[in-house]
């Protein structure tokens, strides 16, 4: 199993909302994953048993990640990531991490490699994955330590973690503390596939007390079995206070206590190439927004500027 991996507290001062939680002015601390990607784009359909041409990189990414990196290029000072990555390839993800803009709390997995995900591309930028979660689902309670929320004033967790008994235990200790620190918590539930397997009732339990959902439209459609997102999200704000219903082209919705308050339109974008990590650059343009003190719907439209960038990109990071 890996080593602990202890942050240097960061004196970040929070600033607390009338409901007693802090809000805006803290660091991000991004509970989630680390994944290889093999990005392969073809421009035809998949021939079966034959070959089918494709430009194919390999590139970081995972969906907690993916946010971090973009939650510090959209101007986030503090953002952290605690995730688990195999020996096998820790040094060149501690680096490109590093190289983002994000502190690294990785533990490192000295028995199951660092997730890979396969990601096909098809001509209109459209993604299908096949992923294998490596060492993500191993991130355990020896990893966490409640220290890691010194100077934070906000805590977003991937989805993908409450997938496995033993990385769904470990987020649920950051939830509870960020809980009792009054710090507030954003999850995205990360795979409609995954989640179904997991179970919707399961999963709602697992987020209660958390602040902001942040599903797209299957994934809010598999929570309530509403077709319509804005009834999808209205049902979901009954649970979360705030709800973000992300469209794809369509922006993205807005829900607050019952009531959808705002739709918020997409960017235009010429020449998408990969819808890969687009939902992961919305979320960390949106809470980087958040942290600097922008109000709900102010942040849901910087999150879809980062969403535009994203898919005029190969893969799920932003540029230099």
């Amino acid at each position: 199993m890996g080593s602990r991996a202890v942050p240097t507290p960061v004196g970040s001062r929070a600033v607390t909302a009338p409901d007693g939680r802090s809000t805006a002015r803290g660091g991000l601390l991004v509970i989630g994953d680390v994944v290889t990607d093999v990005v392969a784009r073809h421009t035809k359909e998949l021939a079966r048993g034959t070959d089918t041409a494709a430009l194919i990189r390999t590139l970081p990414g995972g969906a907690g990640a993916n946010v971090a990196c973009w939650a510090a290029r959209s101007g986030c000072s503090d953002v952290r990531l605690l995730a688990r990555v195999g020996a096998d390839s820790a040094a060149w993800h501690r680096e490109a991490l590093r190289r983002a803009g994000v502190r690294c709390l990785l533990a490192v997995d000295d028995e199951a490699p660092t997730a890979t995900v396969v990601a096909l591309v098809d001509s209109t930028a459209e993604r299908t994955f096949l992923t294998d979660s490596g060492a993500v689902l191993r991130l355990s309670p020896g990893d966490w330590s409640p220290s890691m929320l010194d100077g934070i004033g906000h805590l977003h967790l991937s989805g993908y973690l409450l997938f496995a008994a033993t990385s769904r235990a470990t987020v649920l200790l950051a939830l509870r503390e960020a809980r009792r620190r009054r710090i507030t918590v954003s999850v995205d539930p990360a795979s409609a596939g995954f989640l179904a397997e997991l179970g919707v009732d399961r999963f709602l339990t697992a987020v209660e007390g958390v602040d902001l959902l942040l599903p797209n439209t299957d994934e809010a459609h598999l929570l309530t079995g509403f077709t319509e997102p804005a009834d999808a999200a209205v049902e979901l704000s009954l649970r979360v206070p705030r709800v973000v219903v992300t469209l794809g082209e369509g922006g993205a919705l807005l829900a607050v206590s019952g009531t959808v308050t705002r739709r918020i339109p997409a960017v235009p974008v010429q020449g998408a190439v990969d819808s890969t990590g687009a939902g992961d650059a919305f979320t960390g343009g949106l809470l980087a927004a958040l942290l600097s003190g922008a109000d709900d719907a102010s942040a849901v439209a910087a999150g879809c500027r980062s969403g535009a960038e994203a898919v005029t990109r190969v893969g799920g990071r932003p540029g230099p």
